[in-house]
């Protein structure tokens, strides 16, 4: 037979056992119904999907989309690089490190005027009367192109002059500010609307701005010079 050990007996004293199933009498454990440190957390995520909630209402409803194109995000980018001297010295410089984006942009810009008169010129294949605009609607584009936009540049140029924001005595600026309302629309908006789908009903219209503004720039010509010289 065995020997009890030399510590005692073989009767053990009862312990405290891990035991799988809790007694009745004890209380279960209180978990607090709020985590306190997950709360800002969870409150930074809903400000965030707030913002983002704004934002996206904000773009779908003043149709950004249809205002940011390629030639606008363009001349913002430009803009913003022009303004930063860092960037600029970067970037538009001739001795600058990257000087050979800008240099392949200048390329490209050389032969952009061309194709998007060859463009427009496609879209015209029908004639400048294809378009679905009308008569009247082209009528009014023209007159308030060529004919209400110069008045009213006339008017700011002499207010800026006479706040003081030109240069006093320099007629030929001002000559170039008033010019620069008389002139025809732009072909890139051409271009633009090209891209939105309505390139026909834009080529038309620049066809005959084009065409009209040969007599209204020289009839707003002669006034301008009458009146600065």
């Amino acid at each position: 037979m065995l020997a009890p050990p030399p510590e005692g007996t073989f009767d053990m004293e009862e312990v405290n056992l891990p035991i799988k199933n809790a007694p009745k009498d004890s209380l279960p454990e209180q978990v607090p119904l709020l985590n306190l440190e997950a709360a800002p957390i969870e409150s930074n995520e809903s400000k965030k999907g707030k913002v983002t909630q704004i934002l996206i209402f904000l773009y779908e409803n003043l149709k950004l989309k249809q205002i940011l194109q390629p030639a606008i995000i363009a001349s913002i980018l430009a803009m913003v690089i022009g303004a930063v001297p860092v960037l600029k010295h970067l970037i538009f410089t001739t001795d600058a490190p990257l000087f050979f984006f800008t240099d392949s942009c200048i390329i490209l810009g050389e032969a952009m005027i061309p194709c998007i008169l060859l463009a427009l010129g496609g879209n015209l294949i029908d004639g400048p009367g294809s378009s679905k605009l009308g008569f009247r609607t082209t009528a009014a584009i023209i007159f308030g192109r060529l004919v209400l936009v110069p008045p009213m540049g006339l008017g700011i140029v002499t207010l800026a002059d006479k706040l003081g924001f030109l240069p006093p005595g320099d007629m030929m600026f001002k000559f170039v500010l008033l010019l620069q309302h008389t002139m025809p629309t732009s072909v890139l908006s051409g271009a633009v609307a090209n891209l939105r789908g309505c390139g026909r009903e834009a080529a038309a219209v620049l066809f005959w701005v084009h065409i009209f503004a040969v007599f209204s720039m020289a009839a707003w010509i002669v006034l301008y010079l009458n009146l600065l010289f």
